[in-house]
């Protein structure tokens, strides 16, 4: 398994930060290798609802990876899991009111599976995961650029 998180203060509300993280068709607006996002099943921005993220690929081709909202607190709280994909992934969205804004947290944790958990085991992808994940929570820096850009509603 390999964790990684990272933290930012935005200069916004918190249901503010929470309603544009809840809609999963941003990302490609902030995540890098985020290519597209669409609705699949369940109501928007809902627990349950499910996403299918166009994710680039090593080769330049766009890969799915589809995403479920398995928690959903107002103001608080955004939990995921992606249910395809080369491992089995989790993460969520953690916020807090400050006097200056809102402390958002981005946390991953990933279980490699099949061949790769084997890889893994033996410590040739250990390095290699934490890494990207690591990569992967630190474009919440962009997010705080993309949103302290939009005027204030």
């Amino acid at each position: 398994m390999a964790f990684a998180e990272h933290e930012v203060l935005i200069q916004r509300d918190a249901m503010a930060v929470y309603l544009y993280l809840l809609d999963a068709t941003n990302l490609p607006l902030w995540r890098d290798g985020v290519r597209s996002v669409k609705l699949l099943k369940g109501s928007a921005g809902t627990k349950g609802a499910v996403y299918r993220k166009m994710v680039a690929g090593r080769s330049g081709l766009s890969i799915p990876a589809d995403l479920e909202i398995t928690e959903a607190r107002p103001g608080a709280e955004i939990q995921f899991r992606v249910t395809s994909g080369l491992g089995r992934r989790v993460g969520g969205y953690y916020l807090s009111s400050e006097p200056s804004g809102t402390r958002v947290r981005f946390a991953l944790e990933v279980w490699p599976e099949g061949r790769l958990a084997f890889l893994h085991r033996l410590g040739f992808l250990s390095r290699m995961a934490q890494r990207n994940l690591s990569s992967e929570v630190a474009q919440l820096d962009r997010l705080e650029d993309v949103m302290e850009l939009q005027p204030a509603i």
